[in-house]
Formats: C-alpha cells, sequence, structure tokens
C-alpha cells in the first residue's frame, strides 16, 4: 500500500511506551533509539519531503549526521534491543541513501511509493511491444543496419567505412537518450511543482482520479522509464558494436 510520507504516524518506543512520529529516530520520552519497524519511507527516515529534486550536499550531509548518531559504538553498553535497533537503523540508512543519491533509483522508489512502479529494466529492455511508434521504428532501423553491417564486415568491407556506418546508426538513439534526459528533468520539475500545490499533506496519489495531475506526471515517468532501459539497452549494444571494432 502507498505510504503517505507527511502523515503522523506513530510508533511505540519499547522501553517507555511513548509514542513517535514516523520520522522520528529518538523516543522523544526517553530518548532511547527507536525501533525501525514503522519508518515511514525513504524520504521520510531523512526528513526530506517526497520531492523528486534533491540536494545531493544537503542529503550527504544528513546521511552523515544520522551515520554518527546510529553507529554501534555509540550503543555498545546498551541493551539489546537498543543495539539491535542501531543496527536495523544504520542498515536502512545505507539504503536509503544509495537510493536517493541517484536520480533514475529515486524516481523507481517514488513510483513504488505510490503504487505505479515501473516494469523494472530489465524486463522493460526486453519488452519492445510497450515502446511508442516513433521509438520502435528507430529500434528496427538500428537492427536491420547492425546486421547490414555485420554482413559488410564479414565481406571484408574496409574499418572506416564500417565505422562511419556504425556512427551514422548510433546517432537516432543517442539523440533519443539525450531527448529522455530532457524529459526526464521536467517531469521531475512538474512533480515537485505539483507537491508544492498540494500543500503539507497531500491525499495519496492511490486515492486520487485518473485524471489528477499528480498522477498523470507519475503514469509518464512510469512509461519515460520504461522506454528509458530500453534505449539503455541499445546503447550498451553499440557499445559493444564499437568495441569490437576498435578492441
Amino acid at each position: 500500500m502507498p505510504a503517505d510520507s507527511r502523515s503522523l504516524v506513530l510508533q511505540s518506543c519499547r522501553h517507555c511506551g511513548a509514542g513517535a512520529p514516523a520520522e522520528a529516530h529518538f523516543c522523544p520520552q526517553c530518548e532511547r533509539i527507536l525501533s525501525v519497524a514503522r519508518h515511514g519511507d525513504y524520504f521520510t527516515f531523512f526528513g526530506l519531503p517526497r520531492k523528486l529534486t534533491i540536494d545531493l550536499g544537503d542529503l550527504e550531509r544528513r546521511f552523515r549526521d544520522l551515520s554518527r548518531r546510529f553507529h554501534p559504538d555509540y550503543f555498545y553498553n546498551a541493551s539489546p534491543a537498543e543495539r539491535l535497533a542501531s543496527l536495523e537503523r544504520s542498515s536502512y540508512l545505507n539504503d536509503a541513501y544509495r537510493v536517493l543519491r541517484q536520480p533514475i533509483d529515486r524516481v523507481e522508489y517514488l513510483l513504488k511509493l505510490e503504487g505505479l512502479a515501473p516494469a523494472g529494466r530489465q524486463q522493460a529492455g526486453a519488452d519492445a511491444s510497450r515502446l511508442e511508434p516513433g521509438l520502435l521504428e528507430e529500434v528496427f532501423e538500428l537492427n536491420e543496419e547492425l546486421d547490414a553491417i555485420h554482413r559488410a564486415r564479414a565481406a571484408g568491407a574496409p574499418a572506416d567505412e564500417v565505422s562511419r556506418r556504425l556512427e551514422a546508426a548510433a546517432r537516432p538513439i543517442e539523440a533519443r537518450a539525450a531527448q529522455q534526459e530532457e524529459r526526464l528533468a521536467a517531469l521531475m520539475a512538474r512533480w515537485d511543482e505539483l507537491m508544492e500545490e498540494a500543500g503539507p499533506a497531500p491525499r495519496p496519489v492511490a486515492e486520487e482520479g485518473g485524471s489528477s495531475a499528480r498522477r498523470q506526471t507519475l503514469e509518464a515517468l512510469r512509461t519515460l522509464l520504461d522506454e528509458r532501459s530500453y534505449v539503455e539497452n541499445l546503447l550498451q549494444l553499440l557499445a559493444r558494436e564499437r568495441g569490437e571494432l576498435h578492441p
């Protein structure tokens, strides 16, 4: 179920029983470290709004501060429950930092939180049936040209001729990749604008109708990530072709 990182989900302290919001790391009553059993999400864990544009310097500062506060050395003489909590929070912190510091991982994580997970990089790369017609046509043309290049190489065509054909075949895909990055940046900015407009406690996207601007933006991001995964695989294929031509 999609989690709303701005809702006050209370967790109970195992030591004193007091309640604490999901974003709290230490009990406000007894100040002991809290279990990570109920933590909201990666954004909440870092005390960040659920936006896609993140100041990486600020994220790193938060990461280092929490790393020090959760470090097991500080809980060497603590109770077993506190030592376990410090290990759990340290592990969760590392996972959250690894995801949020990378834009694509961050977008994928947000989509999962909002119940609109993309197909996944491996699956999207293997399934061309959902590609928009323009990209699908470029894929077919690239595959045909690569087959022709392989035949030309086998027939002894000069290396410079083969190289020119390969670079010409790569240009539409590389242009498509650049367009996708521009589109991704625009959609991320649009999501952040909509979150600003929604205020501090917006409804989860899953509760909104299919026509809501936030849902449409997330669906556009999901489609873009699936197509981007396919283009990434094509770029890797072109890189291998270049490597074989210029070992």
